[in-house]
Parts: C-alpha cells; sequence; structure tokens
C-alpha cells in the first residue's frame, strides 16, 4: 500500500512521529519473516523540500500520483481558522484523492481540514475532545462524535486527541494487514484496545474573551454562585436581561445554554476534588452543587464517561 503522510503547516510533530514509528515497525514485522513491506511511506509537502525529515526525503504533491491511505496529522496548537486557512491548497488535492480510492485518516484536530474537504458531510467524525463544540459549529453537516475514540464510514476514519490516535492506527492495521498484527503491534506501543470513549479526558475551560459582556456577566455569576445555588434563575438573577434574551445569546456565544453551562461547570469542580482531593463521593457532591447523589452519578458518568469513583481511581493515583 501507498501510504502518504501530510507535512501541513502548522502540523504537530508527534503526530508525524507515531505514524512512522507504528508503520515503520509494522513494516519491520513483515521483513523479519522474509515478506514485502506492506507499507511504502511517502511524506507529502505542498512545495519542493529537498531537507531530510525523519530519514525521508517530502515529496511535493501532485495530482497525477494515487495514494491508497492518506494521513492528515493534527495542527500544533488551537488556531485553527489560521491553521485551515494555510493548508487550504491541500482541499481540492484530499478531494481528487478520495475519487481516486485513497482512505483518508485524520489525527486529532487534522479532522478540521478534513471536515473543509466536505467530505466529512453527512458522516460520523471525532476529534480532540476539548475542540468538539468550535468543529461542530464550523461544520453542521457532519454528525460529531465527541465520546468516540475512532470514528470509520466510506474510507474517511477520524481520532480523537493524542493516543486516541494509536486505536485509529491499530483499526487500519486491523483493515488493512490482520487482526494478529494490529494485536503485535499494540503490544510494543502499550496500547490498550479497549478504550471506547474519550470523554474523560475533557477539561471544561469556557471563553470568556469573546466580546459579549452580558454573557460574561452570566458566567462571573455561574463562577461565583454554582456550589451554591440551587438554579440557574437564582444565580443570573443580577444579569440585566431577560431570561429568553440572555439564552439566546449565551448560546450563541458558548455554544451552550446556561443551564448545561452550570453543569459543566459543577462537573468539573467535581472532577478537580475526585484528582486532587480526598473528600469522600458525598462530599465532592455537596460542593459540586448537586444534592442528590443518584442523579450527580448519573450526570457525571453522562458527562465524563465513567463514574466518580472510577474517575478518581484513574487520575488521583501516583503513577510509581
Amino acid at each position: 500500500m501507498k501510504l502518504g503522510i501530510l507535512l501541513l503547516e502548522n502540523h504537530r510533530l508527534l503526530s508525524i512521529a507515531a505514524m512512522l514509528d507504528v508503520f515503520e515497525t509494522v513494516n519491520s514485522f513483515y521483513e523479519e519473516e522474509g515478506k514485502p513491506h506492506p507499507f511504502t511511506i511517502e511524506l507529502i509537502c505542498w512545495e519542493a523540500n529537498n531537507s531530510d525529515y525523519a530519514g525521508y526525503v517530502p515529496k511535493p504533491a501532485h495530482n497525477e500520483e494515487r495514494y491508497d491511505l492518506i494521513f492528515i496529522p493534527a495542527f500544533k496548537n488551537m488556531l485553527i481558522s489560521e491553521s485551515i486557512e494555510l493548508n487550504k491548497p491541500w482541499i481540492p488535492w484530499l478531494q481528487q484523492q478520495y475519487k481516486k480510492g485513497a482512505a483518508i485518516a485524520s489525527y486529532c484536530t487534522g479532522a478540521f481540514l478534513l471536515a473543509a474537504t466536505g467530505l466529512l458531510n453527512d458522516k460520523p467524525a471525532t476529534t480532540h475532545i476539548n475542540a468538539w463544540a468550535s468543529f461542530a459549529r464550523l461544520f453542521p453537516k457532519v454528525q460529531v462524535q465527541e465520546r468516540a475514540v475512532v470514528t470509520e464510514q466510506d474510507r474517511i476514519y477520524t481520532s480523537g486527541g493524542s493516543t486516541n490516535s494509536f486505536h485509529l492506527m491499530m483499526l487500519l492495521l486491523e483493515i488493512y494487514c490482520s487482526r494478529e498484527i494490529a494485536v503485535r503491534t499494540a503490544k510494543v506501543f502499550s496500547v490498550d484496545m479497549d478504550r471506547n470513549c474519550q470523554l474523560y479526558f475533557g477539561s471544561f475551560v469556557p471563553v470568556h474573551n469573546h466580546g459579549d459582556e452580558l454573557v460574561k456577566q452570566a458566567q462571573d455569576e455561574i463562577k461565583k454562585n454554582f456550589s451554591t445555588a440551587a438554579t440557574i434563575e437564582e444565580i443570573i438573577t443580577e444579569v440585566p436581561a431577560s431570561r429568553r434574551n440572555l439564552a439566546r445569546r449565551f448560546k450563541q456565544v458558548t455554544g451552550i445554554t446556561p443551564i448545561e453551562y452550570l453543569q459543566k461547570t459543577r462537573i468539573e469542580a467535581a472532577k478537580q476534588l475526585l484528582e486532587t482531593s480526598k473528600h469522600s463521593i458525598m462530599e465532592v457532591m455537596l460542593e459540586s452543587g448537586y444534592n442528590d447523589l443518584k442523579t450527580f452519578r448519573s450526570l457525571f458518568k453522562r458527562n465524563v464517561g465513567m463514574t466518580p469513583k472510577m474517575y478518581r481511581e484513574k487520575f488521583s493515583g501516583q503513577v510509581v
């Protein structure tokens, strides 16, 4: 298979390194058994570049070339609009490669460039857990699945943040090589193949410099009173706007309703307490603004993908 890895403007080096490491390792498995390499790996740049890149000389993109599998790496920061603009020349090239039969896979925020081609319209997609809301706003025709580690439909693949890309590669190895090769590779790279949710990696980091002072006032009130007020109405009573007008403007600016914002603020506070304190689950519940344990556990699991107890066990212990 002819495998092409795009060297985008503003790409994340870790993405490229992971791709090369995994597929070079798989080639070595076949070499050990005296078999030909299953993958011919090429780094593709938009303009000619003779510099050595991890032992490869990048090839300029040509329309006459045909690839079997193309990887789009993640961007190295969250300046997504600027990154898409810098890489616009790739869009028609990717569209053409797909028409020729190539499968296309994106890592993490690379899904933004893939979605800009239109190839993700009416298809499932995932991206970094902290970027999915922006992704959904920019590309409303895409079926965003923020929980998903990997998505696949019609030769189009996406993966969630960072290490989730290894799960994407294991899936592709199972499809294009064998289950045996995928498992062997997973063992080499210490990949737990049973991961099926990425919600617990997310953090709620709301934007405040959006320019809407009314919404910012509501955000400040929620941050100050989330643990003591019983309802959202109690919290926003000092905000000089009707409930309907505020709700409309709030969702327009933040992407979620004030009630959803309050819930995410409380869940994030609970996560912090579970990570850093020795409080009981009941104490965590009360300090984060809830008063019913069953409701708290249900909301926590829905938002985080696991129970409060499981979350504490995963993130509060020592690595060694």
